[in-house]
Protein backbone atom coordinates (compact mmCIF):
# COMPACT_ATOMS: atom_id res chain seq x y z
CA UNK A 1 0.00 0.00 0.00
CA UNK A 2 1.33 3.17 -0.96
CA UNK A 3 2.25 5.59 1.76
CA UNK A 4 1.02 8.90 1.97
CA UNK A 5 1.55 12.26 4.58
CA UNK A 6 -0.21 11.70 7.66
CA UNK A 7 0.07 7.82 7.45
CA UNK A 8 2.23 6.05 10.05
CA UNK A 9 5.61 5.61 9.16
CA UNK A 10 6.40 1.90 9.18
CA UNK A 11 9.06 0.73 12.22
CA UNK A 12 11.66 -1.65 11.22
CA UNK A 13 14.78 -2.83 12.31
CA UNK A 14 18.05 -2.73 10.71
CA UNK A 15 21.51 -2.66 10.94
CA UNK A 16 23.15 0.66 10.20
CA UNK A 17 26.77 1.96 10.07
CA UNK A 18 26.18 2.82 14.38
CA UNK A 19 24.95 -0.71 14.71
CA UNK A 20 21.29 -2.30 14.90
CA UNK A 21 18.47 -0.11 15.16
CA UNK A 22 14.53 -0.18 16.05
CA UNK A 23 13.40 2.84 13.66
CA UNK A 24 11.03 4.23 16.15
CA UNK A 25 12.56 3.61 19.36
CA UNK A 26 15.63 5.29 17.63
CA UNK A 27 13.48 8.50 16.88
CA UNK A 28 12.47 8.59 20.18
CA UNK A 29 10.53 12.08 21.14
CA UNK A 30 12.08 13.39 18.37
CA UNK A 31 11.22 14.69 14.73
CA UNK A 32 13.23 12.62 11.93
CA UNK A 33 14.77 12.70 8.60
CA UNK A 34 14.85 9.62 6.59
CA UNK A 35 16.32 9.93 2.78
CA UNK A 36 17.37 7.34 0.73
CA UNK A 37 19.67 6.32 -1.91
CA UNK A 38 19.60 4.11 -4.83
CA UNK A 39 23.44 2.86 -4.62
CA UNK A 40 26.47 3.56 -2.71
CA UNK A 41 29.20 5.21 -4.54
CA UNK A 42 26.92 6.91 -6.82
CA UNK A 43 28.04 10.55 -7.88
CA UNK A 44 25.44 12.39 -7.07
CA UNK A 45 24.34 10.60 -3.49
CA UNK A 46 28.23 11.41 -2.78
CA UNK A 47 27.47 14.94 -3.21
CA UNK A 48 24.20 14.61 -0.77
CA UNK A 49 25.33 13.06 1.83
CA UNK A 50 28.56 15.43 2.24
CA UNK A 51 26.48 18.42 2.23
CA UNK A 52 23.95 16.90 4.37
CA UNK A 53 26.86 16.22 6.82
CA UNK A 54 27.22 20.27 6.84
CA UNK A 55 23.89 21.33 7.43
CA UNK A 56 23.11 18.82 10.30
CA UNK A 57 23.81 21.20 13.09
CA UNK A 58 20.51 22.74 11.65
CA UNK A 59 18.76 19.46 11.88
CA UNK A 60 20.00 19.31 15.29
CA UNK A 61 18.72 22.34 16.11
CA UNK A 62 15.55 21.91 15.05
CA UNK A 63 15.41 18.63 16.93
CA UNK A 64 15.59 16.69 13.72
CA UNK A 65 17.47 13.49 13.95
CA UNK A 66 19.14 12.33 10.31
CA UNK A 67 19.44 9.15 8.91
CA UNK A 68 20.22 7.65 5.23
CA UNK A 69 19.31 4.22 3.62
CA UNK A 70 20.79 2.72 0.89
CA UNK A 71 20.70 -0.57 -0.98
CA UNK A 72 24.62 -1.96 0.25
CA UNK A 73 26.20 -3.38 2.85
CA UNK A 74 27.13 -1.56 6.24
CA UNK A 75 30.47 -2.45 5.21
CA UNK A 76 30.26 -0.93 1.51
CA UNK A 77 28.37 2.34 3.60
CA UNK A 78 31.62 2.62 5.71
CA UNK A 79 34.01 2.12 2.50
CA UNK A 80 31.83 5.00 0.97
CA UNK A 81 31.81 7.43 3.84
CA UNK A 82 35.45 7.57 2.84
CA UNK A 83 35.08 8.64 -0.42
CA UNK A 84 32.54 11.25 1.17
CA UNK A 85 35.20 12.71 2.99
CA UNK A 86 37.11 12.71 0.61
CA UNK A 87 35.11 14.46 -1.90
CA UNK A 88 33.28 16.74 0.06
CA UNK A 89 35.59 17.25 2.99
CA UNK A 90 32.67 16.53 5.34
CA UNK A 91 32.81 13.82 7.95
CA UNK A 92 29.21 11.75 8.20
CA UNK A 93 28.01 11.40 11.73
CA UNK A 94 24.69 10.38 11.19
CA UNK A 95 23.58 6.67 10.67
CA UNK A 96 23.11 4.63 7.15
CA UNK A 97 20.99 1.96 7.03
CA UNK A 98 22.35 -0.82 5.12
CA UNK A 99 19.02 -2.30 3.62
CA UNK A 100 20.43 -5.24 1.44
CA UNK A 101 17.46 -7.53 1.40
CA UNK A 102 14.68 -4.64 -0.15
CA UNK A 103 12.87 -5.26 3.32
CA UNK A 104 12.90 -1.26 4.11
CA UNK A 105 12.66 0.11 0.30
CA UNK A 106 9.36 -2.26 0.03
CA UNK A 107 8.03 -0.92 3.08
CA UNK A 108 8.03 2.27 2.32
CA UNK A 109 6.81 1.50 -1.22
CA UNK A 110 9.76 2.90 -3.11
CA UNK A 111 10.78 -0.44 -4.55
CA UNK A 112 7.83 -3.08 -5.95
CA UNK A 113 6.81 -6.33 -3.72
CA UNK A 114 8.66 -8.46 -6.68
CA UNK A 115 12.02 -6.89 -6.61
CA UNK A 116 13.54 -9.53 -5.38
CA UNK A 117 15.23 -10.11 -1.75
CA UNK A 118 18.83 -9.36 -1.76
CA UNK A 119 21.01 -6.51 -3.23
CA UNK A 120 23.26 -8.52 -5.21
CA UNK A 121 23.62 -7.50 -8.37
CA UNK A 122 21.13 -5.01 -8.66
CA UNK A 123 22.18 -1.47 -10.19
CA UNK A 124 21.32 2.25 -9.34
CA UNK A 125 18.80 1.99 -12.05
CA UNK A 126 17.47 -0.95 -10.90
CA UNK A 127 16.52 0.79 -7.81
CA UNK A 128 16.58 4.51 -8.70
CA UNK A 129 13.15 4.84 -7.11
CA UNK A 130 14.87 4.70 -3.38
CA UNK A 131 15.68 8.39 -3.61
CA UNK A 132 12.51 9.91 -1.16
CA UNK A 133 13.06 12.18 1.50
CA UNK A 134 10.33 11.68 4.37
CA UNK A 135 9.72 14.09 7.19
CA UNK A 136 8.15 12.37 10.39
CA UNK A 137 6.84 13.68 13.38
CA UNK A 138 7.65 13.29 17.03
CA UNK A 139 4.27 11.13 16.99
CA UNK A 140 5.85 8.81 13.85
CA UNK A 141 3.41 10.43 11.46
CA UNK A 142 5.21 11.32 8.05
CA UNK A 143 4.44 14.98 7.96
CA UNK A 144 5.98 15.63 3.97
CA UNK A 145 7.41 13.60 1.08
CA UNK A 146 9.75 14.82 -1.26
CA UNK A 147 10.85 12.56 -4.36
CA UNK A 148 14.18 13.18 -6.69
CA UNK A 149 15.54 11.53 -9.75
CA UNK A 150 18.87 10.17 -9.77
CA UNK A 151 20.23 12.98 -11.99
CA UNK A 152 19.30 15.63 -9.61
CA UNK A 153 20.87 16.48 -6.29
CA UNK A 154 18.31 16.96 -3.76
CA UNK A 155 18.14 21.00 -1.94
CA UNK A 156 18.79 20.19 1.51
CA UNK A 157 18.25 23.94 1.93
CA UNK A 158 14.60 23.34 1.12
CA UNK A 159 14.38 20.57 3.32
CA UNK A 160 14.93 23.17 6.28
CA UNK A 161 12.76 25.47 5.19
CA UNK A 162 9.97 22.18 4.67
CA UNK A 163 11.08 21.38 7.82
CA UNK A 164 10.71 24.86 9.77
CA UNK A 165 7.19 24.76 8.01
CA UNK A 166 5.92 21.46 9.28
CA UNK A 167 6.80 22.50 12.62
CA UNK A 168 5.72 25.83 12.74
CA UNK A 169 1.88 24.53 11.31
CA UNK A 170 1.83 21.42 13.91
CA UNK A 171 2.20 24.00 16.96
CA UNK A 172 -0.33 26.60 16.00
CA UNK A 173 -3.64 26.66 13.70
CA UNK A 174 -1.45 28.24 10.48
CA UNK A 175 -0.07 27.44 6.98
CA UNK A 176 2.62 28.91 5.25
CA UNK A 177 2.22 30.30 1.55
CA UNK A 178 4.49 30.03 -1.41
CA UNK A 179 8.71 30.86 -0.57
CA UNK A 180 7.81 31.19 2.68
CA UNK A 181 10.80 31.38 4.92
CA UNK A 182 11.50 31.35 8.86
CA UNK A 183 9.93 34.61 10.43
CA UNK A 184 7.78 35.71 7.66
CA UNK A 185 3.92 36.25 7.57
CA UNK A 186 1.61 32.94 7.58
CA UNK A 187 -1.73 32.45 7.08
CA UNK A 188 -4.54 31.29 9.48
CA UNK A 189 -5.91 28.09 8.44
CA UNK A 190 -9.17 28.59 6.78
CA UNK A 191 -10.91 25.78 8.90
CA UNK A 192 -10.39 28.19 11.98
CA UNK A 193 -13.57 30.48 12.66
CA UNK A 194 -12.91 34.25 12.90
CA UNK A 195 -14.14 33.73 16.91
CA UNK A 196 -11.86 30.97 17.56
CA UNK A 197 -9.10 32.65 15.65
CA UNK A 198 -9.36 35.91 17.85
CA UNK A 199 -8.74 33.54 21.02
CA UNK A 200 -5.68 32.23 18.80
CA UNK A 201 -4.49 35.88 17.46
CA UNK A 202 -5.56 38.44 19.97
CA UNK A 203 -3.49 40.48 18.22
CA UNK A 204 -5.59 40.15 15.14
CA UNK A 205 -4.94 39.90 11.24
CA UNK A 206 -4.88 41.28 7.76
CA UNK A 207 -7.74 39.87 5.62
CA UNK A 208 -6.83 39.92 1.97
CA UNK A 209 -9.75 37.89 1.10
CA UNK A 210 -12.65 36.20 3.13
CA UNK A 211 -10.80 32.63 3.35
CA UNK A 212 -7.34 34.15 3.62
CA UNK A 213 -6.24 36.11 6.65
CA UNK A 214 -2.74 37.21 7.42
CA UNK A 215 -0.81 37.49 10.67
CA UNK A 216 2.92 37.73 11.52
CA UNK A 217 4.60 34.48 12.36
CA UNK A 218 3.46 32.86 15.93
CA UNK A 219 6.86 32.22 18.09
CA UNK A 220 7.99 29.06 17.31
CA UNK A 221 8.69 26.92 21.04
Amino acid sequence: MALRIMDRAPDFTAETTQGRISFHEWLGDSWGMLFSHPKDFTPVCTTELGYLAKCEPEFTRRDCKIIGLSEDSVEDHNRWLADIKDVTGQEVHYPIIADTRLEIAKLYDMLPADAGTSAEGRTATNNQTVRTVYLIGPDKLIRAMLVYPMSTGRNFDEVLRLLDSCQLTAEYKVATPANWSQGEDVIIVPSLSDNDARQEFPGGWTTVKPYMRVVPQPEHT
